[in-house]
């Protein structure tokens, strides 16, 4: 299910991330969208790329519990999740985030294209309550490269625990590059 797009920018042969993601969603069996474009320098170029509106973007963003444990979360990308609701959700008064290197070495993946799909380890992860009952897009290992999926049939098939995780006061700016995937 791909509809290629986007402009000269875009890869000529998939990467190997982005091999491995897609991989990962299309043995899901769920609907997806693939759209590919080129770099974007902000969370509205990024979703007009993609269709979407940017609230319909869905970061995946790496924590980290302990030693070797980690977690994946998934907020909208105009949104910044709240480290105080994640803390209270999972009972622990300690999380943080990797440095580039310790993501990569947790997912497989770069930041800018981390995915849950095809995870070099299959972390848990923690779905903000607004993915449900939407299409939402999310990267697919590559920069430029994303899925748009059914928010549910996300939550679903990655056995995602929901919970009201995204600071809703505080949009993030859409210029700080939340969306680069």
């Amino acid at each position: 299910m791909t509809q290629p797009s986007g402009g000269a920018d875009s890869p000529a042969t998939p990467s190997d991330g982005e091999r491995r993601a897609l991989a990962a969603v299309e043995a899901t069996g769920i609907p997806y969208v693939v759209t590919r474009h080129g770099p974007v320098s902000s969370l509205e170029e990024a979703a007009a790329q993609r269709g979407v509106r940017p609230h319909d973007i869905v970061k995946t963003l790496v924590v980290r519990r302990g030693e070797d444990d980690f977690l994946l979360v998934l907020v909208p990308g105009d949104r910044r999740f709240s480290w105080a609701k994640l803390r209270a959700l999972l009972g622990t008064s300690r999380l943080s985030m990797p440095d580039a290197d310790g993501a990569f070495a947790a997912t497989g993946y770069v930041r800018g294209t981390i995915t849950p799909f095809g995870s070099s380890t299959a972390w848990p992860v923690v779905a903000d309550l607004s993915v449900r009952g939407r299409q939402v897009s999310l990267g697919a290992g590559a920069h430029g490269v994303a899925v748009t999926v059914s928010g549910d049939d996300l939550v679903r098939v990655l056995d995602a625990q929901v919970a009201d995780v995204a600071d809703d006061d505080v949009p993030v700016d859409a210029t700080a590059g939340g969306a680069r995937g």
